[in-house]
C-alpha cells in the first residue's frame, strides 16, 4: 500500500510502498483510511522536535488525525464491525493504567501515539485498537471530520476545560484562527457565554472566524503606525488593543500558535486572575515569577483530549454546532500539502484522502 513515512528528520516525507497492516491481537481494528488530517504538528516531527518525547523508529508512517471504514477486527472486538464508519482517537490507550482509570486516557502510562511514534493514518490502511475508535454515522465522510480526530479534539478539549471560566459576560481571547483556532471558536461559541475576540495576521481566517461566531477581531497588521507607537513597539500595540475591546484583558487567552511572539504577548492580554491556555506550541515562554504571583494568573497546557471528548466533540458536530473547513489533497500530494500549510496558505484544515 502507498504510505508518507519520515525517513530523516530535516527532510520531506516520501510516499513509499510498504506491507499493509494486519491483525495480530484480539483488540485489533484494521480500518480504511478515508481521510488523514495534516497537521502542524507533523511538520515538526519532520523537524525533530518530537524525537526526544517520543523516540519512534524512522522511517514510520505519519498522520495522527484518522476516519475510515472498519475493514477487519479481532476476535474480542464487540463495538464495531466490518463496514462500520469510525473516527480514532489519536492515543491508543492500555484501559488499565491509573490515568485510564480515572478518565484520563490521554495521559495512558503505556500508550502508543500512531503519526508520532508508531505507523499513523497517512496510508491507505491503518491498525488501531478497539479501544481508539468512535462509530460514526453511516452518513459521515471521513474527510469532513478527520482532522477533529485530534485539531477538533485539542480545542475542543481545551474549551471544555476552561468553561467554569468563562461564564456569560466573560472574555475569551483566540489566537491563530486555522486549523486548531476556528474550531476553537467554535467550541467556546457552543460551551460558554463568553464574548470572543480572536486575533490572527491572516483577513481570511479572521473573516471565518467571524462567520463561526467570533464577536471581534484584531489583524496585527492592520493596526496603524500611529497606533503601533503607543507603548513601543507593534506586539504592544496588538496587546493595547486587546485590552481595549476586552475592558481591560480577557480571562482566559486560547493560544494556538504558541511561537513566533504569540508565547509573549498572549500572557500579557491576560486580566488579572486570568488564565493563559497553551495550546501550539514551538516557542518558550517566559514569565517573571512576580507576575504570576502579584495578579495570580494562571498558564494552562493543553494535550490532545479524552477519549470521552471526542465522543462529545463528534456529538456537537452531528448537530451542527462544530464543523470543519477544509482543502483535500490527494494522498500522494502529501508533501505539497505539508509545504502548503507550512508557507500558510491554507485556511482551516487540509486533509488527504487515500483513492479518492
Amino acid at each position: 500500500m502507498k504510505a508518507v513515512r519520515v525517513h530523516r528528520y530535516g527532510e520531506d516525507a516520501s510516499i513509499d510502498d510498504v506491507p499493509e497492516p494486519e491483525i495480530t491481537g484480539p483488540w485489533d481494528v484494521l480500518v480504511k483510511v478515508g481521510a488523514a488530517g495534516v497537521c502542524r504538528t507533523d511538520l515538526h516531527v519532520l523537524e525533530g522536535q518530537w524525537d526526544a518525547i517520543q523516540r519512534p523508529e524512522l522511517p514510520y508512517i505519519l498522520g495522527h488525525e484518522n476516519a475510515g471504514w472498519v475493514l477487519e477486527t479481532g476476535s474480542a472486538v464487540t463495538s464495531v464491525q466490518p463496514g462500520d464508519t469510525v473516527i480514532m482517537h489519536p492515543v491508543v490507550t492500555c484501559g488499565f493504567c491509573a490515568a485510564c482509570r480515572a478518565g484520563e486516557d490521554s495521559h495512558c502510562e503505556a500508550s502508543s501515539f500512531p503519526g508520532l511514534n508508531a505507523d499513523g493514518g497517512m496510508a491507505e490502511l491503518l491498525k488501531t485498537s478497539a479501544r481508539a475508535v468512535v462509530k460514526l454515522d453511516s452518513s459521515v465522510a471521513p474527510a469532513d471530520v478527520a482532522a477533529l480526530a485530534d485539531a477538533g479534539l485539542t480545542a475542543y478539549h481545551a474549551a471544555r476545560k476552561a468553561v467554569p471560566l468563562l461564564p456569560p459576560g466573560s472574555e475569551a481571547v483566540v489566537i491563530g484562527a486555522g486549523g486548531l483556532g476556528h474550531i476553537g471558536v467554535q467550541s467556546l461559541k457552543a460551551l460558554t457565554g463568553a464574548h470572543i475576540t480572536v486575533v490572527d495576521t491572516s483577513d481570511a481566517a479572521l473573516a471565518l472566524a467571524k462567520e463561526l461566531g467570533a464577536d471581534a477581531t484584531v489583524n496585527p497588521n492592520d493596526l496603524h503606525p500611529a497606533a503601533r507607537a503607543v507603548g513601543g513597539p507593534p506586539a504592544d500595540a496588538v496587546v493595547l488593543a486587546v485590552l481595549d475591546i476586552t475592558c481591560g484583558g480577557a480571562h482566559v487567552v486560547f493560544d494556538f500558535v504558541g511561537e513566533h511572539g504569540t508565547e509573549i504577548t498572549g500572557p500579557a492580554m491576560v486580566r488579572n486572575r486570568g488564565s493563559y491556555y497553551a495550546i501550539g506550541y514551538g516557542g518558550t515562554l517566559a514569565l517573571p515569577t512576580i507576575d504570576l504571583i502579584s495578579r495570580e494568573i494562571s498558564v494552562v497546557g493543553n494535550l490532545v483530549g479524552t477519549y470521552q471528548d471526542l465522543v462529545e466533540l463528534m456529538t456537537l458536530s452531528s448537530q451542527g454546532e462544530i464543523a470543519l473547513h477544509t482543502t483535500s489533497y490527494d494522498l500522494l500530494d502529501a508533501v505539497q500539502a505539508l509545504h502548503d500549510l507550512d508557507a500558510g496558505k491554507l485556511t482551516g484544515r487540509a486533509v488527504l484522502v487515500p483513492n479518492p
